[in-house]
């Protein structure tokens, strides 16, 4: 059978999920899955099978509050400890390919160790991704300059920011006899096959390299019951979904309930564990997780981190999304469906209530809102990316073998 290592940086649920995904789709009697990662949460593992491998991942914490001060999140000691525990698991393993999210130092250890490198990141990412520039993110630079002067000179800095955050990443490759692979979103989209979890209609590129294709959304919603209220809930009243998923700006949760409360909605909230709403408002209905494919579907607007797992969850069920981003990832995520007419952002780091309260309005009221959200359900229901996952998959092993004839 063909050998498949899964090997995820686990900083955020969304990573962690859509290689699960994944990997649940491929055969087993074609597939010996083998899986690493920090944390085997039973949320996203139970019922797997997979040959589990326990490795090291900066605590999710240590990487938010690097980001949060505009800091590196991965020195080069770091990502040697992290090159070095890959390289004994793909000589433990021998896989015949290893697959990564998010886990830059596989574009050193897979190289190093001779093994195929399937690298899965969202196509806004890459420097072939067609826009104006980047959103600017909630930098602390932002909170001194404010958003009009910083906005002004990010896109200056960028191109040096982008080298920074490489650079550990470079000068590991350059000691290990590899050559420089060049910014943060080159060495983000690199592997010898690179799976964009996107469609082209929401995140458009010029012509991409050989071996770069777009496989589509991975779906995935938490597989948890109903919870006791969801019979309460009233069919004639708008419904507001609200989660900031395990990554987003929590502390800004009870902003977003209590204007969705105020424009007369019902609301969702799934909180993923990580705060208590006290003394909920009447139609506010919160649980630790929801089944978020339902709750979207019952919504008429869902609110999130502005990251793509939520987003493109909403856009699956054809509700536009109001996204709350923070990093850099949740910003880029959030400008494709603002820029594709499907929804709206407000920066994390400075919405206040007001503010929700007009974003959803204009969601809830205008229609274009809802038109442009219908029409991307028709495009991503057309992409299957668990199916087009296992032709790549099959394709790189195919090439493998023919290579070795």
């Amino acid at each position: 059978m063909t050998r498949i290592l899964f090997v995820v940086e686990a900083v955020s649920l969304s990573q962690v999920v859509r290689l699960a995904a994944l990997a649940r789709a491929l055969d087993r009697a074609r597939y010996e899955i083998h899986f690493a990662s920090a944390h085997f949460d039973d949320l996203i593992f139970a019922g797997t099978s997979f040959t589990r491998h326990q490795i090291f991942s900066l605590p999710a914490a240590v990487v938010d509050r690097r980001v949060a001060r505009g800091l590196r999140p991965y020195g080069r000691r770091t990502l040697a400890r992290y090159v070095r525990e890959e390289l004994a698991l793909i000589d433990r393993v021998r896989p015949d390919v290893v697959v990564g999210d998010l886990r830059l130092s596989l574009t050193i250890s897979a190289p190093l160790a001779g093994v195929p490198h399937a690298c899965l990141i969202n196509a806004y990412w890459s420097p072939h991704a067609l826009r104006d520039g980047f959103p600017l993110p909630d930098h602390p630079i932002v909170k001194l300059l404010g958003v009009d002067l910083a906005a002004k000179h990010f896109h200056k800095a960028l191109p040096f920011v982008f080298r920074h955050f490489a650079r550990p990443v470079n000068q590991l490759r350059r000691a290990n006899g590899l050559p420089e692979i060049g910014g943060l979103p080159e060495i983000l989209t690199h592997g010898d096959t690179t799976l964009f979890a996107d469609v082209p209609a929401l995140v458009p590129t010029g012509p991409l390299p050989p071996g770069q294709v777009f496989i589509g959304p991975i779906p995935w919603s938490p597989p948890v019951a109903l919870p006791p209220w969801w019979g309460d809930l009233d069919p004639a009243r708008p419904t507001v979904y609200v989660t900031m998923g395990s990554s987003g700006a929590v502390d800004r949760l009870p902003v977003i309930v209590d204007a969705a409360v105020s424009t007369g909605c019902q609301v969702l909230v799934a909180t993923a564990g990580r705060v208590e709403l006290t003394a909920a408002p009447p139609h506010v209905y919160v649980a630790d997780y929801l089944p978020g494919h339902l709750a979207a579907r019952r919504a008429s607007v869902v609110v999130s981190n502005g990251g793509a797992t939520t987003g493109y969850q909403a856009l699956a069920e054809g509700r536009p999304v109001l996204g709350v981003p923070f990093n850099l990832d949740q910003y880029l995520a959030s400008d494709a469906i603002v820029r594709a007419g499907a929804g709206l952002l407000l920066r994390a780091g400075s919405v206040r209530k007001a503010d929700a309260e007009r974003a959803l309005t204009r969601l809830i009221t205008e229609p274009s809102f809802d038109e442009r959200a219908r029409a991307l359900q028709a495009e991503l229901a057309r992409w299957d990316a668990r199916a087009r996952f296992e032709d790549v998959v099959g394709e790189i092993c195919y090439r493998q073998t023919t290579a070795c004839v």
